[in-house]
């Protein structure tokens, strides 16, 4: 994979060695036909390398068609990396291959907490900052938090370490030590830690490319296809020389193919990435995204966290063969903390280690793991798997004790701690460890390390840096990136282009045409005034796009793609053609309607003026982004130097007016400058001729000449034209000679605030790791919670388990279908590209009352589509076929009549788990129930999930709030309170959680269909004992073609049966059912398999027929029931509308939520008062209201100002509305929760009381 790459493109070609040698040999002088001789010598001999190259089937330049060309379905990645191979080591000029290992011992991670986490409201924000500043000067209380206690381990070079804990046992916290991501928490001081040889300084410092650690999150630039986001990852890591002499940019896409081959992503290519709010490729495709592209670095030492969450079995395990391969062929060590591994996927492993609330209970082999616990009296069920085992020791409910051994096997962490630390392996572990650090010594390989680094990097990239490319081809590779994301996603661009130009309309309206006399004078003033404003502050919503792509620039930092700065640069110049276009329309529009100066070079001049204007604007707020933390503490100062800005400029203020301790802010202000320089171009070398004289009327009109004045600043006695010079002098002492130096010092100013913010874009620090902490609501956390959960990342480990609730009282309250939702013929055509693609391929199937119906498929198979359209939630596209309920077609209540629980858990993050069910129940449920009963109904939810331990605990965010089981927990809650009337959708609800959580959401499917509910759920990576716990099955291939439709039968007989009855091989006894019927419809490079078609052997099946009979069946009923065929619209009415909930229930409910989720926001409504008492302190003390006449203009313009502030007071609320727009748009539109009208009325009447 990668590494093989980055391992061989680190060598240098010998071929090149080869041909300087040749040439240093060839006389400098021979005859015609020596030379014609020579030339001839030389054909042959190329004839022969390239016959030598295609036998050896080249890995950069193979034949089409062959097994190592990744556009082939034959292609092989074992023979592509194995021929990769063979090309690096025929290559005299490679650099020394270079592997890391990691031994670590007495490893102690915690962190510093001031007791628990509650919800910090408007209220609590004072008290926190003088806490702040009482822990500043060493007050405040905080204790010892540990997250992990004494581990060791080592995993040396070629070996591959599985990780496994339940969430919230330190495995992330494990893996981010490994790869130096501590940020936020703190390494023990006696903690050691060898990387064959080389410290964990150096590594940190100058090989952070090396050390990988890819997050479980998926973080990437959602409008960026798959190939253009692999592309630049492939091009970050190129190295200096690549061998096989082809180019660089055909080795990076070699690489990029091979990644997308390796991996079964091929066909997305030019289909883009996505996010849980723009329409990209499927979960788990996004999954194999984030793989790939960290698979692109060539890291030497890999973390991967969780990384097969939202993977099918079959590709969670070919990611573990492809670990494999590199640890194989090229000697890479990798950890994988993974929460449901496949026993095929753990037979892959070298090395495993057990977690169990920060505890380490197990080290060693993984043949031993097992042994190791049973000898301590546990014994494994029959067909649970290893890794499921090891899992179990973790919980209490889970675990089973062998006979003899009920007073002796381990109970608690510390008693599992206590007897791995005395046990025998643990001795042999330390031994080991010890033969490592035999072996290699501190420093040993550093030189050696560095010198096959330094072969990689490009040859003006400094030594020490763990960068592979130079600065320059950074700034080139990000500038390539940034335009194709323009061209991906231009709307924000043309929208704000056609604001501009309806903005310059306005204002060219209102100046509209000024007069050639000095009537204008203020006008030409005003209009100048505005005009410099409106290009100055058009960058402000710049700080949003700096925010919007820092979290993937600060993974792409930690991968060592490029320079934070790197980034910083090519974002700002890709911004120029915008900013060019908008300066051309905007003062194209407004110089010539307003009349100012009719002159080529004067205008040039104001567009110049206006343009560095813009430019140094747009530093300054991407400086101030980069500073902040949250976009909430950037708008603070955003806004009040936006302001002092404008009040400093001289227009609003002469400088002769400004007060002495405030004069500093002028000569600061580039808008000052700028706004003088406008002014001299406008009026310098102009004569004006007087609107009005004085005195003047009846008599005057006949006094001499130097007894009448025009009325204008600047005028001279018995003059009727006014110089221009003078009026500027004399109003606002400016001067025409100040022009051009006023240029030169906006480019100063240019030049100072762009390093500045380049400075600042490269030391940005990423938030701070606060592990995983519950906050609650003060005086709702439960008594026994910080005694039991002090740990960080040691939450809800021993929990209860759903399964103790599940067969108690099945109906419980739950409401019983009695309705078959059906579809026939299901067709899903989408445009790519201006082609046509088909999604869903004439799908059939239903959903029967008291039946669970698994989906399953490969990713990518049109699963999560499936669902959408089903759902009738898809926006886009063509959508054919029948959807009905007992034969009658659905109306538009059927989106609010079903239950859908979406793969992305999306809530309010200051709400808490109890607000968000009972949110629910109260508009969802029908108008019919009492208040009181849904609210009742809601506290069944809560016993039903186990969810009472935190359902006063605020969702918040990852990290910081909920953990992904909680979150996962709550999803399927929300759907459950509202009573779904015909069935629940489930979309991967066990994608990211453990095997217990995951049988425990299977203990909570029993439960609906024991209670007559309906259930369609996708499942992903399920193990035997949990698949055959469904009904029936629906399997989908590539391109959304049924392979299987019908009962599963015991020990899913029914559905093995099918497949071999129709050419597969048997399942072996031992086998997975999921995973077995999973392999046996991917697609092979095997020509045999390509050769069944299960799709079309489904559709000649008699089980087919069966199914069409039974959908002819269901689709008769209306007219075999008659009369009865009404009662889905007899009943209760309020079900039957588009929205249950009355407008005034939606608008109370809504208007509650929000008015919360303000009080909750304390940096939100605190930075608004701290906007506003700033600037009204700022204004007041400003503008001096004397009893002259400069003083009655300061009043006007402080009122002016104060109007101005509102502007700024609006662009705070964008950040806070977004979130809750994206929230309404991708969760409780689809489900008509409520209106639009009631979102936008209650946020609209809250923000104007605020």
């Amino acid at each position: 994979m990668t590494t093989p790459l980055s391992r061989t493109m680190s060598s240098h070609s010998k071929h090149d060695d080869h041909h300087s040698d040749s040439t240093a040999d060839t006389p400098t002088e021979e005859p015609q036909e020596n030379i014609t001789q020579h030339i001839s010598n030389l054909a042959r001999q190329l004839s022969r390398v390239s016959t030598t190259a295609g036998n050896e089937l080249h890995a950069f330049s193979p034949q089409p068609g062959t097994k190592l060309d990744p556009n082939s379905p034959t292609f092989d990645p074992r023979a592509w990396v194995k021929a990769f191979v063979r090309l690096v080591e025929s290559d005299a000029g490679a650099a020394p291959p270079r592997s890391l290992g990691v031994a670590f011992k007495n490893l102690n991670v915690y962190g510093w907490g001031t007791g628990a986490e509650h919800q910090k409201t408007i209220v609590d924000y004072p008290i926190d900052v003088v806490k702040f500043l009482v822990g500043l000067v060493g007050g405040g209380k905080k204790r010892r938090v540990d997250i992990l206690r004494n581990f060791e381990g080592i995993v040396d070079e070629g070996e591959l370490l599985l990780v496994l804990g339940p969430p919230g046992s330190g495995c992330s916290t494990l893996l981010k030590t490994i790869a130096g991501e501590t940020a936020g928490l703190e390494v023990g001081p006696d903690s050691y830690m060898n990387f064959r040889g080389i410290d964990e300084k150096s590594i940190r410092r100058s090989f952070r490319g090396d050390v990988l650690y890819n997050a479980e999150i998926d973080c990437h630039l959602a409008h960026l296809t798959v190939g253009e986001t692999l592309s630049f990852a492939s091009s970050a890591h190129s190295p200096r020389h690549v061998p096989g002499g082809v180019t660089r940019s055909q080795a990076d896409t070699m690489m990029r193919d091979v990644m997308m081959a390796i991996f079964g992503i091929s066909h997305t290519v030019d289909t883009r990435v996505g996010s849980d709010f723009v329409r990209g490729v499927s979960g788990g495709e996004r999954k194999r995204v984030s793989i790939a592209e960290a698979a692109l670095t060539g890291a030497k030492l890999q973390c991967w966290d969780n990384t097969t969450r939202g993977l099918d079995s079959g590709n969670a395990i070919n990611f573990c063969r492809t670990l494999r391969l590199q640890a194989d062929l090229v000697g890479v060590a990798a950890a994988v903390a993974i929460y449901q591994a496949p026993q095929s996927a753990y037979d892959l492993f070298d090395r495993v280690t057990v977690l169990y609330e920060g505890h380490q209970i197990f080290f060693g082999r993984i043949n031993e793991a097992k042994q190791y616990f049973e000898n301590l009296g546990f014994e494994c069920p029959d067909r649970q798997t290893t890794p499921d085992f090891l899992t179990s020791m973790t919980s209490p409910q889970e675990r089973r004790v062998r006979s003899g051994f009920e007073s002796s096997a381990p109970r608690t962490p510390q008693e599992f701690a206590e007897r791995w630390q005395s046990s025998p392996q643990r001795k042999a572990l330390l031994q080991e460890i010890a033969a490592y650090e035999a072996n290699h010594p501190p420093a040993q390989r550093l030189e050696e390390y560095k010198s096959s680094r330094r072969a990689e990097q490009f040859k003006n990239q400094r030594s020490k840096s763990p960068y592979t490319i130079s600065y320059l081809a950074q700034v080139k590779l990000t500038l390539w990136r940034g335009w194709r994301r323009l061209l991906a996603d231009p709307g924000f661009t043309i929208a704000s282009l056609i604001f501009n130009l309806i903005m310059a309309l306005v204002l060219g309206t209102m100046f509209f045409n000024l007069k050639d006399d000095s009537s204008s004078f203020y006008y030409r003033g005003g209009l100048i005034f505005f005009a410099l404003l409106f290009n100055a502050f058009a960058s402000q919503l710049e700080v949003l796009t700096v925010y919007a792509e820092r979290p993937v620039v600060e993974k792409h930092n930690r991968y060592a793609f490029y320079h934070q700065s790197a980034q910083a640069i090519a974002s700002y110049i890709i911004d120029l053609p915008y900013k060019t276009i908008n300066m051309i329309i905007f003062n194209l529009l407004i110089y010539f309607m307003a009349h100012l100066r009719r002159d080529a070079g004067h205008f040039f001049f104001f567009c110049l003026t206006s343009y560095l204007t813009t430019l140094v604007m747009s530093c300054i707020y991407r400086t101030l982004a980069c500073v902040t933390r949250t976009t909430h503490q950037a708008m603070i100062p955003v806004s009040i130097i936006s302001l002092g800005l404008m009040i400093y400029t001289g227009f609003t203020m002469p400088t002769d007016y400004m007060l002495g301790w405030s004069r500093w802010m002028n000569y600061i202000n580039p808008l000052a400058y700028a706004f003088e320089a406008l002014m001299a171009s406008e009026f310098h070398n102009r004569k004006f001729a007087c609107a009005g004289m004085v005195p003047q009327g009846p008599g005057y009109d006949e006094l001499p000449a130097n007894s009448r004045i025009c009325s204008v600043v600047g005028a001279e006695p018995g003059s009727s034209m006014v110089d221009g010079d003078r009026y500027i002098n004399m109003s606002f002492k400016y001067y025409n000679s100040n022009k051009w130096r006023n240029i030169g010092i906006l480019l100063g100013f240019l030049f100072g605030f762009l390093i500045l913010y380049i400075i600042a874009a490269e030391h940005a620090k990423p938030p701070r790791n606060k592990g995983e902490v519950l906050v609650f609501r003060k005086g709702r956390m439960p008594s026994n919670f910080e005694k039991d959960h002090g740990d960080v990342e040691t939450q809800a480990t021993d929990r209860p388990v759903v399964a103790e609730k599940v067969n108690n009282n099945p109906s419980s309250g739950l409401t019983a279908g009695a309705s078959v939702f059906h579809w026939e013929d299901l067709c899903y055509d989408i445009q790519i590209k201006g082609k046509d693609r088909r999604l869903l391929d004439h799908v059939d199937g239903w959903v029967k009352p008291g039946k669970s119906t698994a989906l399953m498929g490969v990713s990518g198979a049109g699963k999560t589509t499936l669902l959408d359209v089903l759902a009738t939630r898809v926006t886009m596209g063509v959508v054919t076929g029948n959807t009905h309920i007992d034969g009658l077609a659905t109306d538009s209540s059927f989106q609010h009549r079903v239950g859908y629980v979406q793969q992305q858990d999306i809530h309010l993050t200051t709400m808490t788990v109890r607000e968000a069910l009972e949110f629910s129940a109260l508009l969802r449920q029908s108008a019919e129930i009492p208040r009181s009963e849904k609210l009742a109904y809601v506290e069944h939810v809560i016993d039903m999930l186990d969810m009472q331990e935190f359902s006063d605990a605020v969702i918040g965010t990852p990290g910081e709030g909920l953990n992904v089981e909680q979150r996962k927990r709550l999803t399927i809650g929300v759907e459950l309170a509202a009573r779904p009337q015909l069935l629940v959708f489930l979309d991967e609800p066990t994608s990211g959680l453990d095997s217990q959580t995951s049988w425990a959401i299977c203990d909570l499917i029993e439960k609906l269909t024991a209670s007559g509910q309906a259930v369609l759920c996708t499942i992903h990576q399920p193990s035997a004992m949990l698949f055959q716990r469904f009904d029936r099955l629906l399997l989908l291939a590539p391109g959304g073609k049924t392979v299987y439709f019908g009962d599963l039968g015991e020990q899913s007989q029914t559905l093995l049966k099918y497949f071999e009855r129709n050419g597969a091989p048997s399942c072996p006894q031992d086998a997975n059912p999921a995973e077995y019927m999973l392999e046996i419809i991917k697609p092979s490079n095997d020509e045999e398999a390509e050769k069944i078609d299960w799709h079309q052997i489904w559709r000649d099946s008699p089980e087919f027929q069966e199914v069409k009979q039974e959908l002819s069946r269901l689709n008769s009923l209306p007219a075999t029931r008659g009369a009865a065929a009404n009662a889905l619209e007899n009943g209760d009415a309020s079900q039957h509308k588009e929205f249950v909930a009355s407008f005034s229930t939606q608008f109370r409910e809504v208007l509650i939520r929000t008015w919360k989720h303000f009080w909750r926001s304390p940096t939100y409504i605190w930075s608004k008062i701290a906007l506003i008492v700033l600037s009204s302190l700022y204004i007041g003390f400003t503008f001096e209201a004397k009893n002259t006449i400069q003083g009655l203009q300061n009043q006007l313009y402080a009122i002016f100002m104060y109007m101005v502030l509102f502007q700024s007071l609006s662009d705070q609320i964008m950040p806070m509305f977004l979130p809750q727009r994206d929230l309404y748009e991708v969760r409780e539109r689809p489900s008509k929760i409520y209106r639009w009208n009631s979102k936008s009325l209650s946020s609209s009447s809250l923000q104007s009381a605020l």
